[in-house]
């Protein structure tokens, strides 16, 4: 239907006190909506995104509060999101073997067929090889001039391709943190996919991992009004660097930091960040440690904290 838009406008303006309407569809409603928006001041607009701890544990919408009381999750329900990523098929499936087909039917229709119409890409081998170069840089600096030379195309095109494949959903980017945001801007960014499963590199994967849970949570915090959040990472010309922090309507609010393994010291970084910026939570995230009923939260100085605990309070 070519003219959705403008039928939802006249269906809305008639009826609207009649009844309630939810249109959803997948990342190409997104990328149509910017297009022009001819249904401006008549709707809201929600991000779907992979399933996750705090989503799996909940089934309530939040009550107006980004936080909530840690959940324990199931030791193999934690492992099966882990291995298996957060998209619904393979995650209930939980066979390697129906994984595997799934993974690579989502990547021709991705590459054969999604990416073909996006903005007229013809290039797409290229743009393949440089989606498979992202699997072995998650969480690294993207360094444009670099991945033209691998890819053998010009630094526009990579930058024209990882947009293409973030506005469908292949990935995103996190900036590093600037009080000047024209700086950040300039800054290489991290980049992320939101199908973890498909990092081979298990300290990529764990980053990767939170990284998602971040993003989802901020979006969603976002889109329902509580404010105006934000995911960066920081890193100074020192290269002293954490991994992520949270911004709550432009002020930092949660630093955050990631480790596979609980047996290492807290990071000099977090302290020092945290007594620059005046951070009020600021946390080490272990991947191995095991549950514990606490909140993280009324912690308020740097603390080694389960992934698991900490993840169960977010969306």
């Amino acid at each position: 239907m070519a003219d959705w838009k403008n039928f939802l406008k006249g269906f809305y303006d008639t009826y609207n006190d009649q009844l309630h309407i939810v249109v959803i569809g997948s990342a190409k409603l997104d990328v149509y909506k910017k297009g022009g928006d001819s249904l401006l001041g008549r709707y809201f607009l929600y991000h779907q995104y992979p399933l996750t701890i705090g989503e799996y544990l909940k089934t309530k919408c939040l009550d107006g509060k980004e936080i909530t009381p840690p959940l324990e999750i199931d030791d193999k329900k934690w492992t099966q999101l882990f291995e298996f990523g957060g998209f619904p098929e393979p995650f209930l499936k939980k066979d390697p073997l129906f994984s595997n087909q799934w993974q690579r039917l989502k990547h021709q229709q991705l590459f054969r067929e999604d990416l073909r119409d996006f903005d007229r890409i013809r290039e797409i081998e290229q743009c393949e090889l440089l989606a498979t170069m992202m699997q072995e840089r998650a969480g690294q600096l993207v360094n444009y001039s670099q991945l033209s030379k691998l890819v053998r195309a010009s630094d526009y095109s990579i930058r024209k391709w990882l947009g293409a494949l973030k506005s469908l959903y292949y990935c995103f980017f996190i900036r590093p943190w600037s009080k000047n945001i024209s700086r950040s801007l300039i800054k290489e960014p991290k980049c992320y996919l939101w199908d973890w499963a498909t990092i081979s590199d298990p300290g990529m994967r764990i980053e990767n991992f939170v990284a998602c849970h971040l993003f989802k949570a901020v979006s969603l915090w976002t889109d329902i009004g509580l404010g105006s959040y934000e995911l960066s990472f920081i890193r100074d010309k020192d290269k002293n660097e954490v991994d992520f922090l949270i911004t709550k309507n432009n002020i930092p609010w949660i630093l955050i930091e990631v480790k596979k393994s609980s047996n290492t010291s807290i990071t000099s970084s977090l302290y020092k960040f945290q007594k620059a910026l005046g951070v009020k939570h600021t946390f080490q995230l272990a991947f191995d440690m095991p549950y514990i009923n606490q909140d993280c939260f009324l912690l308020e100085k740097p603390t080694i904290v389960p992934m698991k605990t900490f993840l169960s309070q977010l969306v």
